[in-house]
């Protein structure tokens, strides 16, 4: 009986410890170090171009690893399957005539190629440090040989703190 009593008692304490152990609720890594920089926009066609094109998608900026230059990605959806996009990021805000310019070279962004299902993506490193403040903006515009339409755009929100 005091064995069965012995038993019981060590297979408790067993389970008690078992219950009290808990993970940590965050883990927080290096990878994590850029998270408060990265900007983030969501990306849409202008109204006017309602019921022709209906574009979506997302954009970021943050610091690169070394902290010196900036990548801009890009994720597009719902274009046409095989279209050639060039897109940049530019100073100021989409659709309120404050446009000041692409930020970076214009040689830093890859054309986006849209592939069988609709989607494309790219990633542009910018030799410029990475903003802390300001108004930004992505865009996506129709072709090279189209490049006054713009068929996606959106503003870049900055991090929260």
């Amino acid at each position: 009986m005091s064995t069965h009593r012995f038993l019981t008692a060590v297979a408790a304490v067993l389970l008690l410890s078992a219950c009290v152990h808990q993970d940590p609720v965050v883990q927080v890594s290096t990878q994590d170090a850029t998270l408060n920089t990265r900007w983030h926009a969501n990306l849409a066609s202008p109204a006017s171009l309602a019921g022709a094109v209906q574009m979506n998608g997302s954009a970021s900026m943050a610091p690169s690893a070394d902290s010196v230059s900036t990548d801009i990605t890009l994720d597009l959806a719902n274009a046409a399957p095989g279209g050639l996009h060039p897109w940049a990021m530019h100073r100021g805000q989409c659709g309120t005539g404050t446009d000041y310019g692409v930020y970076g070279s214009r040689d830093a962004y890859p054309t986006l190629n849209v592939g069988s299902d609709g989607r494309a993506s790219a990633v542009a490193a910018v030799q410029l440090r990475a903003p802390g403040s300001g108004n930004y903006f992505v865009v996506v515009h129709a072709s090279a040989a189209n490049a006054e339409t713009i068929v996606a755009c959106g503003n870049l929100a900055p991090p929260t703190r």
